[in-house]
């Protein structure tokens, strides 16, 4: 006897199996999430919640006990802290700013180059120096420009007052990966501009000035300032390199922070460390704060 299967039967058996099967596919993608989410409670979070914790306490020195205040952080906004922590913010303004500037250009000449050979090295090339820091970019300052250097040696740098060991000089090695850092930053904006738009430009009599001030920069300005506030956060973490080149010539709020670490605080000061780590988190706070909707006009504007 053949049995016959109505439609509604059909669909009866069907539906369930086919929401178990859909069930069953959602489970392992919460599953694969998971170990990302511990990994970064445990990485990140834990190590945050002791900052902020340490941040606002202080302990007695007398009875021993510890106690909730906000002693920590109004020392870290006095004295050689606050001037540490303006120092940082100043070469980080100003070493991003300088590479804003020098690396628009030389990523605009990548775009335009007719040479595909020449983008994919620049490109490769900045991916490697924007990640190029800490001790060996210090050793090969000093052993070019430093006191001893083959240039400053062969170019007669000192006798002209040339200081590695500066602000300046300082500024000078930030450059050495912001720069490439910009590149890799601005060119996908600088890929986004349309050539229909320099053409209607140029049917209009606009020149190649004009084109770059009322067209290009305009639309260019959100990516632009999100790149400044990228290499500025970039520069503002920075620690490994301004240690092995100045020490303490240049005051900077990473240096600081290492020194309170190793001890070198007044007594009743040993979490200030923490308080000058929470400062610093909450400027990277602000800088991610301001980056993250520039970067999304910016997307917007290149997309539409």
């Amino acid at each position: 006897m053949t049995t016959v299967l109505t439609e509604a039967e059909t669909e009866a058996d069907v539906t369930p199996a086919a929401a178990s099967q859909r069930r069953r596919r959602r489970v392992p993608g919460w599953l694969a999430v998971l170990p990302l989410l511990v990994f970064v409670a445990i990485a990140f979070g834990i190590p945050a919640l002791a900052m902020l914790n340490g941040a606002f306490t202080v302990k007695n020195q007398t009875t021993g006990a510890t106690s909730y205040t906000t002693a920590n952080l109004t020392d870290s906004l006095q004295g050689a802290y606050l001037t540490a922590l303006i120092g940082s913010v100043k070469l980080s303004a100003v070493s991003a700013g300088i590479a804003t500037v020098l690396g628009l250009p030389l990523a605009q000449a990548v775009v335009t180059s007719r040479f595909r050979a020449l983008r994919e090295a620049v490109l490769t090339a900045s991916g490697v120096l924007a990640n190029f820091g800490g001790v060996p970019l210090a050793f090969a300052f000093v052993a070019t420009l430093g006191n001893a250097g083959v240039l400053t040696e062969h170019l007669g740098l000192k006798d002209k007052g040339w200081n590695l060991y500066s602000f300046w000089g300082l500024v000078i090695v930030y450059l050495y990966f912001l720069i490439p850092l910009m590149v890799l930053t601005i060119t996908p904006a600088l890929d986004g501009l349309r050539s229909q738009w320099r053409e209607a430009a140029q049917n209009n009599g606009a020149t190649g000035i004009q084109y770059w001030r009322h067209i290009a920069l305009p639309v260019l300005t959100p990516s632009l300032l999100g790149g400044l506030v990228l290499l500025f956060g970039s520069a503002f973490a920075a620690y490994a390199t301004a240690a092995a080149m100045v020490g303490s010539a240049v005051p900077l709020v990473t240096l600081q922070i290492a020194d309170a670490i190793s001890g070198n605080v007044l007594v009743g000061q040993e979490n200030v460390a923490l308080a000058l780590s929470l400062d610093m988190v909450l400027i990277a706070g602000l800088v991610m704060a301001v980056y993250l909707p520039l970067q999304r006009r910016s997307a917007r504007w290149l997309e539409a």
